[in-house]
């Protein structure tokens, strides 16, 4: 029999908990697994320049994301209400700091986020369908130009958030299939890569030279930070499984559970794929190189990494394979994406912190409002093309926004009478968390100080929304 969670509510109908450990756990893998470890090696091994280097990035930002998904499991222990991450910095340090991480994840993380995935969806079924490639204008204004691939994205969009406004029971259906599916397939890419197409140039100059020593001490220390954000951020939107505690069972077990099976399962998957994409071509190459051997993977052509991987070892007739892979990938993350973000919006409503209207829910138990809300907003931002540089600037901002949860982890373990609990492992991350921040003021400064006024350009929305109520 279904269980509704009664304190969830707010205004129309009622949360149903719906999701069991499986559901989560792929509901944590498939916001993760995106287009990013396809693609993102190619720009980490131009940073830090070896294939060493790269595989310390991908362990390094995995051990990050596994260390904080750990520190929100025993959040959600605390407080497995709809909302998640909002309600633990709600908690922690007031409402303030709860409205403006939701400000911005609604602004840009989350919303940024799906029109990003959407249109890389569009970009690679524009391998399946010349017609769609970038050069297809559908309108132009002389200010605004809007292309095939643009409105292919809103389409994703729309018929995601329709899908989902049917109830967290088809969404969970899509995110299951699609997760099995991608996660069948980086399996059988790292099985490819190692055990099929296993090139000895490659894997000879990989091993001749593993960790680049030509830079000093600082220079290299500033490329490994700016190289783990392509990393971390391919392993982003774990989060989001917290938002949805209301409509998970048992949710004090399960979402710790699924937080640190997914994450650890996507970890381990990204270190191997790395590890295939090693074993086929070697980390540098050179720009002009007439093979994908020749150019490596630093200069993969579009920086499509894994595309070079399998064409190299399956000929070129296999790139609309792996297109179709990229495509189920990119589709399933959009979906993880549109299904969690209302609940945190809905969450805010609640308080009060957001329109009245999305405070409601569905008779299927949705935020159907909220998801109205976020996927004409991502839909916007797909057909402006800004997304791209709006996500630039959010990335040290969300990373920080990660490590304030986690202080807040310590602080509310005094409320709760958890003092003892052992503290390393989240000092641990708050430590590893600022000292990527620092380094990106100091590397990447145009892709700090913007998401930061962004933050503070919220201040004055929630006193106004609070004067409002």
């Amino acid at each position: 029999m279904e269980r509704r969670d009664e304190g969830a509510a707010g205004q129309g109908g009622t949360y149903v908990r719906l999701l069991g450990t499986f559901d989560a756990t792929m509901l944590v893998a498939g916001s993760m697994i995106g287009s990013g470890i396809f693609i993102v090696s190619a720009d980490i091994v131009r940073e830090v320049g070896s294939a060493g280097f790269l595989l310390a990035v991908w362990l390094v930002s995995g051990l990050m994301t596994v260390a904080a998904a750990r520190c929100y499991a025993e959040l959600a222990t605390m407080y497995p209400h709809a909302g998640g991450q909002y309600v633990f910095l709600r908690e922690a340090f007031g409402p303030l700091a709860g409205f403006l991480y939701g400000w911005t994840l609604l602004l840009v993380i989350q919303t940024g986020t799906i029109a990003a995935v959407a249109v890389a969806f569009a970009k690679f079924l524009a391998v399946l369908v010349p017609a769609l490639g970038a050069g297809a204008v559908v309108a132009s204004t002389g200010i605004v130009t809007i292309t095939a691939q643009q409105l292919v994205a809103v389409g994703v969009i729309a018929l995601l958030t329709v899908a989902n406004a049917r109830g967290v029971a088809t969404g969970k259906r899509i995110q299951n299939v699609l997760t099995v599916t991608k996660i069948a397939s980086l399996a059988a890419l790292i099985v490819l890569g190692v055990l099929v197409g296993l090139h000895g140039h490659a894997v000879g100059a990989n091993l001749a030279a593993p960790f680049d020593a030509s830079r000093s001490h600082g220079a290299l220390l500033g490329a490994f930070g700016a190289a783990m954000v392509g990393a971390l951020f391919s392993s982003d939107a774990w989060n989001n499984v917290t938002f949805t505690a209301a409509e998970v069972r048992a949710p004090e077990r399960t979402l710790p559970r699924a937080l640190l099976l997914g994450t650890g399962l996507v970890v381990l998957l990204y270190l191997l794929t790395n590890v295939a994409y090693l074993a086929v071509l070697p980390a540098q190459g050179t720009p002009d190189g007439a093979t994908a051997v020749e150019r490596g993977i630093a200069h993969a052509t579009d920086d499509r990494v894994g595309t070079a991987v399998v064409g190299e070892v399956l000929g070129p007739a296999a790139a609309g394979g792996m297109a179709l892979l990229i495509m189920i990938s990119t589709f399933g993350c959009v979906n993880g994406l549109v299904l969690a973000g209302p609940r945190l919006y809905h969450a805010m409503a609640v308080d009060g912190l957001l329109f009245a209207g999305v405070a409601r829910l569905s008779a299927r138990g949705v935020p159907a409002r909220a998801l109205a809300l976020q996927g004409a907003w991502a839909s916007l931002l797909a057909l402006s093309g800004r997304y791209g540089q709006l996500l630039d600037y959010v990335i040290a901002t969300a990373l920080l926004f990660y490590a304030l949860t986690v202080i807040g982890l310590l602080r509310l373990r005094a409320r709760h009478g958890h003092e003892g609990r052992g503290r390393a492992l989240p000092i641990a991350y708050v430590a590893a968390a600022s000292a990527v921040c620092l380094d990106l003021l100091i590397v990447k400064p145009e892709y700090t100080w913007p998401g930061f006024v962004l933050v503070a350009l919220g201040v004055p929305v929630y006193l106004a929304w609070r004067r409002r109520g």
